[in-house]
């Protein structure tokens, strides 16, 4: 009985020591070593980057860690970023698009999270959490090949804006809950100026992503079929991309020239009644510096199609870039680690981010307060389609589709013409990349 009792009190005294070390962890003495590091990042002007940057301050007392950021637009990004890699620059951390994630990870250019925390085991949060994200989120941005690089960051789901006044004059009571409706609505609010709905069209990723292939999957059409041909010319992929081009009478003029800023801003100066949009934006549309329906935002999930409902899939992850030293890549994962933990995701939200973690939008206070939540977790929780296949060649894919997308808009090629020309270039891109000879496989 002694020698149980003995061993009873050596157990209980392990459990308390170890939870004692797991308890002790914090960020400020994991940060100890590595005081007066300089990292840095690329930002976007977009609300998730500015809800960091007034947070940052807080890191930067608590760390000792200097983070340098610098503004950069979107279009910009991906080639900055791998000039910067490739010359072996300054950043100190990448800023990851879902589609960039490939690029980024064939070429070496960052550094798995396992191998982070095999050399540098004291600055991991024992409280961190993976679990907690969004499967679907921690897949698509940060995962490549079954390797994790990076948590989700700044993450974005396709919803409904509107401006419940124009609707309610128009005669309507609630948002339109198809595409069929909401280009009825379009019709009836398009008048006198106004416009019943505009949709961010720019050459580039706004075009290929959020323009062209926001009217295929909801159609049940796809930019490629299980064995990587194009599936354009099938009659889904066709009808909904023609639905697009009946829909631009309803747009503003020069549509094809409206990026995210200049579609947000209509609908914030009462310019067009509906916008689908990213949920990053919400901020922006409440915020009374920068719109003028902030008591009339109505916030609803993105129309339903043919197909069902498939609302646009976006986002990023952070991850440790490869060229960083040694401190430096210590000193960026403890700042990511910060910017996507459990503890910072509500304040990141209040700020007009939009955070990958689960817990934080059981916050029945965040649920009252913004109602863009309850559509975008829908949209996660389902397991919506990722927009853009992951290929490590999407870049030269997306400035084909970018490419031909705008002259379909504008009426230089017909729907049918272009869809050919897109999916003969694209052939021709994984061709040469070897999918259909065996030597290179689509990332899972």
């Amino acid at each position: 009985m002694t020698r149980f009792i003995r061993q009873l009190a050596l157990g209980a005294t392990c459990v308390a020591l170890s939870t004692g070390i797991a308890g002790a962890w914090s960020l400020e003495e994991a940060a100890k070593p590595y005081k007066g590091t300089q990292i840095s990042v690329i930002f976007l002007d977009r609300p998730g980057y500015h809800a960091i940057e007034k947070m940052l301050p807080d890191f930067e007392k608590k760390t000792g860690i200097k983070v340098n950021y610098e503004w950069v637009p979107y279009e910009s990004t991906l080639e900055k970023e791998v000039r910067d890699f490739s010359s072996n620059g300054d950043l100190t951390i990448a800023l990851v698009d879902l589609v960039w994630i490939g690029t980024f990870a064939d070429s070496d250019y960052i550094v798995p999270i396992d191998d982070l925390k095999k050399q540098f085991p004291n600055i991991f949060d024992p409280n961190y959490d993976m679990s907690d994200f969004f499967p679907l989120l921690l897949n698509a941005f940060g995962t490549w090949n079954g390797v994790v690089y990076g948590p989700p960051f700044d993450n974005y789901s396709g919803l409904l804006f509107y401006n419940k006044k124009m609707l309610k004059d128009a005669g309507y009571d609630k948002p339109p809950e198809t595409w069929d409706d909401l280009k009825a609505y379009a019709a009836k609010l398009t008048k006198e100026g106004k416009y019943g709905y505009a949709l961010q069209s720019r050459r580039g990723e706004t075009q290929s992503c959020d323009s062209f292939m926001r009217f295929i999957w909801p159609w049940g059409g796809s930019l490629l079929d299980a064995k990587f041909k194009s599936n354009l010319t099938s009659p889904e992929s066709q009808a909904g991309l023609n639905f697009r081009q009946d829909l631009i009478k309803y747009m503003p003029p020069g549509i094809v020239d409206f990026d995210h800023a200049e579609a947000v801003n209509a609908l914030a100066q009462g310019q067009v009644a509906m916008i689908t949009e990213w949920s990053a934006f919400y901020s922006t549309l409440v915020d009374p510096k920068s719109s003028k329906i902030v008591d009339g935002l109505g916030v609803a999930p993105e129309p339903k199609g043919p197909a069902g409902r498939k609302p646009a899939l976006g986002g990023f992850c952070l991850a440790v870039a490869k060229q960083a030293n040694d401190n430096q890549k210590a000193a960026s994962w403890l700042f990511i680690q910060w910017a996507t933990s459990k503890e910072t995701a509500k304040e990141y939200v209040e700020k007009g981010g939009v955070s990958g973690r689960q817990s934080v939008y059981k916050d029945p206070e965040l649920i009252k307060k913004y109602p863009f939540i309850p559509p975008m977790v829908e949209s996660w929780q389902q397991g919506v389609p990722e927009f853009r296949p992951r290929f490590a060649e999407w870049p030269q894919l997306s400035e084909i589709v970018a490419e031909v997308g705008t002259n379909m808009m504008i009426g230089n090629v017909s729907v049918k013409q272009g869809s050919d020309e897109i999916g003969k270039r694209v052939e021709d891109v994984l061709s040469k990349a070897g999918y259909y000879d065996g030597k290179k496989k689509l990332a899972q």
